[in-house]
């Protein structure tokens, strides 16, 4: 069911996405490459935000200085609308979960990976999942999640339900008939989730519930335990369709690989001193350089667990 579930979730999702990209598509009439005079770049919140648009906006603006190109920004509503959205040429560039890259790739979608969040500079680029109860609660690791009500994330999150789910199979407990899964849709309703007595427990990235939701003031030091953390998953990418024109997509990776950290916007001037000066929605530091075989690991965890929405078409 894997591929055609999530195929089907994403046409509604990428409904209005699609339409509004058709430009984007249309060939300069030059061999079988695009150099279209407007690159779309998409992405879903890691949120529940209405609009993620401005914490991106750094970047756009770095993407229009170096290609000369206009670059429109869509939000989608979850992965599989991304997925569904780069396959049919109507989106450019496109930031995905590791697993949500790895299952767009499988499935067809002709783009690499060029580039992947890092949290912290000096930092490889990954981060951790957490497994989440309240404090004070009685469960202590993942084996205390059977029998429970469970938030995940999204279906083809990697840090909210994939390694979540093989790190359940490690614990010996069935994700499939041993919990009652709850799909919160981004990792702060994931955790808030359970804060709020919503689930019994949850999973969430690392930073959303160390620093994001901290600092937002929606979550107070000591509200969350963790009980679980996974092993460091392979950062989210950032991947960039194959037929654009080489020298744009080589422009497209260097501002990815080069620009596009705190550092860079700082000393160049684009963040100005005092600003909160922001490369994505997730706080990150910036990107670094990374291909497609970085993704392996999680392709491993995609043939160890089998799961579902791993599935090829």
């Amino acid at each position: 069911m894997g591929y055609q579930w999530w195929r089907g979730v994403a046409l509604a999702g990428a409904a209005l996405l699609l339409s509004a990209c058709g430009q984007s598509a249309v060939n300069d009439g030059g061999g079988d490459s695009r150099n279209p005079d407007e690159l779309v770049f998409a992405a879903i919140p890691s949120e529940n935000a209405s609009s993620v648009q401005a914490s991106f906006q750094n970047v756009i603006d770095l993407l229009q200085k170096e290609t000369g190109k206009t670059v429109r920004f869509q939000q989608a509503t979850n992965y599989a609308a991304v997925i569904e959205a780069q396959r049919s040429g109507k989106v450019d560039i496109a930031q995905y979960g590791p697993l949500s890259y790895v299952v767009a790739r499988n499935t067809g979608v002709e783009a690499t990976a060029i580039a992947a969040q890092v949290q912290e500079k000096g930092l490889p680029p990954g981060y951790r999942s957490y497994g989440v109860v309240e404090t004070g609660s009685p469960i202590r690791d993942l084996a205390g999640f059977k029998g429970k009500k469970i938030c995940f994330v999204d279906p083809n999150s990697t840090s909210g339900t994939l390694y979540p789910r093989a790190g359940l199979v490690d614990a010996g407990v069935n994700p499939d008939t041993d919990i009652t899964a709850v799909m919160a849709g981004g990792h702060d309703a994931s955790a808030l989730g359970v804060a709020t007595g919503q689930c019994d427990a949850g999973f969430a990235y690392d930073t959303m519930v160390d620093k994001q939701l901290i600092e937002k003031g929606q979550l107070k030091p000591g509200d969350l335990t963790t009980v679980w953390k996974s092993e460091i998953i392979a950062g989210s990418p950032v991947a960039v369709s194959d037929d654009l024109d080489p020298a744009l997509k080589e422009k497209v990776a260097t501002v990815f690989q080069q620009q596009a950290n705190v550092d860079y916007l700082e000393t160049s001037g684009v963040c100005k001193p005092g600003e909160k000066c922001e490369v994505d929605d997730a706080g990150d530091w910036g990107y670094a350089k990374v291909d497609d075989a970085f993704f392996d690991t999680v392709r491993h965890v995609c043939d160890v667990t089998k799961a579902e929405q791993c599935t090829t078409a």
